[in-house]
């Protein structure tokens, strides 16, 4: 397994070369230059592993064994999840009125990424032990990333992570989790202006090569593929829970909602799509709102950061739209390049028309406001007893709005 950037500048690099990379330095993002296509019989087989397992399975189509030999790899695995709550690391929750909650917050800091931080935080650890290197991690945060990276290299002697987040705009417990963490290897700064605004130095540094090979500079935001690849194992456990699957019987389509702010959850989600999960995708935002006008209209064009309830989803500029595109245009490096390169000149874009069409079918969307979330969050309380953090209940704000559609019908 080789990968390649989204625009085409760079090919033919090897897992380990991607793992410490940020974004790659024509500017685009790493993807892999195929991906693997599971038949029936592979589902049907992978439909009894545990969460952990199927993360293994998963990797392992990524990680060819001569990068990291399969035992060790699933050494490293286990090792990276086994400091979760839950027996089953990730649990499901079935609620009334059909809601079925995936539980992605049984980590460190209760954060879904925990569950990607954890892993490619031993990955990091395998290679630098085995390579005798040390590297700096540079994350910027819009409140969630930043407290599960760190919990995910604290300790480690052969890292440094610096984190970046924006003064004031994340909660006060994120805020909490990052700036009191008293390790010799962990530095916070809090920065002016919103997550979008400090990304875009950030950016600018991973293009400049020279710099990043001389200070050993990488980033574990969800611009570093290792992130989004573990998260491909959350789509296939959550189908898996909700559809059962037997010997020559298709498999029934499953909608999966996913509260989206950076989208790299979604674009995980968009190459379980592609190995052939038959799954059906929902981003839903905040009221920054990007993400849903270029799935409803392909209007790619940047507006304001709000500040909102669900603050780690305040993102106006999500990075990870370029995989989604990138995956949309069959892999055309030519075609998203140039658009790009049109979006960071006017912060503008619209979809081409046949590029939209493939966009719509790989997902719907919708946004969602703040008072929606309260109602989301009393609603869910007042029927199940189950307390939904703003985030969470983002998503299930859209579940709720078709299953009262679907009642009313």
């Amino acid at each position: 397994m080789k990968y390649t950037s989204t625009r085409g500048g760079v090919s033919d690099v090897d897992f380990e070369g991607v793992l410490f990379s940020g974004f790659a330095p024509d500017g685009g993002l790493f993807m892999p230059q195929h991906i693997p296509k599971l038949n029936a019989d592979t589902l049907t087989t992978w439909s009894s592993f545990s969460y952990k397992d199927l993360v293994k399975e998963v990797c392992s189509l990524f990680i060819p064994p001569e990068a990291i030999p399969k035992n060790e790899l699933n050494g490293l695995i286990d090792k990276a999840l086994g400091r979760f709550r839950h027996k089953d690391v990730v649990p499901m929750s079935r609620l009334e009125s059909g809601l079925n909650v995936l539980e992605m917050w049984h980590g460190a800091t209760h954060a879904f990424k925990d569950l990607a931080m954890s892993c490619v935080g031993q990955f990091l650890d395998y290679f630098l032990k085995k390579n005798d290197r040390h590297v700096n991690i540079l994350v910027g945060t819009s409140g969630d990333t930043g407290s599960a990276a760190i919990e995910s290299v604290r300790g480690i002697p052969n890292i440094d992570i610096i984190v970046l987040l924006p003064h004031g705009r994340c909660t006060e417990i994120q805020e909490r989790q990052m700036t009191t963490v008293i390790e010799d290897n962990v530095h916070v700064f809090a920065v002016d202006g919103t997550s979008d605004e400090l990304d875009e130095p950030i950016k600018k540094l991973f293009m400049d090569t020279e710099f990043v090979r001389k200070h050993n500079l990488m980033s574990t935001n969800s611009v570093n593929w290792a992130r989004v690849m573990v998260q491909i194992a959350h789509f296939f456990h959550g189908y898996f829970q909700c559809a059962a699957t037997q010997t020559n019987e298709a498999l029934p389509p499953v909608e999966i909602v996913v509260p989206t702010g950076g989208a790299g959850n979604i674009t995980a989600g968009c190459i379980a799509q592609k190995m052939g999960l038959p799954i059906q995708l929902v981003a839903v935002v905040n009221s920054n709102d990007i993400v849903h006008r270029a799935v409803q209209r392909g209007d790619f064009s940047l507006g304001d950061t709000a500040m909102t309830l669900a603050s780690a989803m305040d993102i106006q500029e999500p990075y990870n739209m370029e995989r989604i595109l990138w995956l949309a245009a069959d892999s055309d490096s030519a075609k998203i390049k140039e658009m790009m390169d049109e979006f960071n000149g006017r912060k503008r874009l619209k979809l081409p028309q046949a590029l939209h069409g493939k966009l719509l079918g790989m997902m719907k969307s919708c946004s969602v406001t703040d008072e929606n979330i309260l109602h989301t969050i009393r609603r869910c309380w007042q029927e199940n007893q189950y307390l939904l953090c703003p985030h969470s209940a983002v998503a299930v704000y859209y579940h709720y709005q078709q299953f009262n559609i679907n009642q009313n019908l």
